[in-house]
């Protein structure tokens, strides 16, 4: 397992985002790029030093300082689209080969080179910029019905990283919250989120606020977890 790329962006006009601007549109850097916790959600931007986030009401902060998407994903994804895809191409900053992305537990955590750690909180919602960005007819519906979204992580121990990095599993939490199964309950499975309760503290704030919202609304059902 390891890091075929780091990508970063720079902020630029767009006419699909809602603030008029974004750094979705992300591509390799060859020199070593330091990760840090960015802080909370609205005032911290990226974990990537020299990548730059535009809206910082829905992207960047500490629970999402880092989004990784599989090669393996974005070559399914060259197959169905016919088209290429470059490492970045989905405004990814890292791009990851042989590392179960879509299958990685939420709080599970990645050591990739020799320091930085990072923890798995949830899978990427699609939104009008990310579509824009694509130029693909359909593109939110595609993208949620494959659920295979990639996914955001939180900076445990910050550090330098470089292309060619080996990614190691570190730890892997005991109950079966998958950021398939997270992302499912926050778009198409709304049943799901009394599930997603079992990773606990670990999950994004804000879905964990969704689920204790349901579970409150209509009842935990069966097999939900604890938080």
């Amino acid at each position: 397992m390891k890091l075929l790329s780091v990508n970063t962006g720079r902020i630029k006009p767009s006419e699909h985002a809602a603030v008029g601007t974004t750094g979705i549109d992300k591509g390799p850097v060859d020199a070593p790029v330091l990760v840090t916790d960015p802080g909370p959600k609205g005032s911290g931007g990226s974990g990537l030093a020299g990548d730059e986030i535009s809206d910082l009401r829905h992207h960047g902060g500490s629970d999402q300082a880092v989004y990784a998407f599989a090669r393996e994903d974005l070559d399914a994804w060259e197959r169905e689209l016919g088209r290429p895809l470059a490492n970045g191409a989905f405004g990814e900053n890292l791009t990851t080969t042989g590392v179960d992305v879509t299958g990685a537990l939420i709080g599970e955590r990645w050591r990739i080179g020799a320091e930085l750690v990072l923890e798995v909180t949830s899978g990427r919602i699609p939104c009008r910029t990310f579509a824009g960005h694509l130029g693909e007819r359909g593109w939110v519906r595609r993208f949620t019905a494959a659920a295979a979204p990639g996914a955001y992580l939180r900076v445990i121990t910050p550090g330098e990283i470089r292309a060619g990095d080996t990614v190691e599993i570190v730890h892997r939490p005991g109950h079966d919250v998958t950021v398939a199964m997270s992302f499912r309950a926050e778009t198409v499975e709304r049943t799901l989120l009394p599930r997603v309760l079992a990773a606990g503290e670990a999950l994004h704030p804000e879905q964990l606020r969704d689920a204790l919202a349901y579970v409150a609304k209509h009842g935990a059902g069966d097999g939900a977890g604890q938080v």
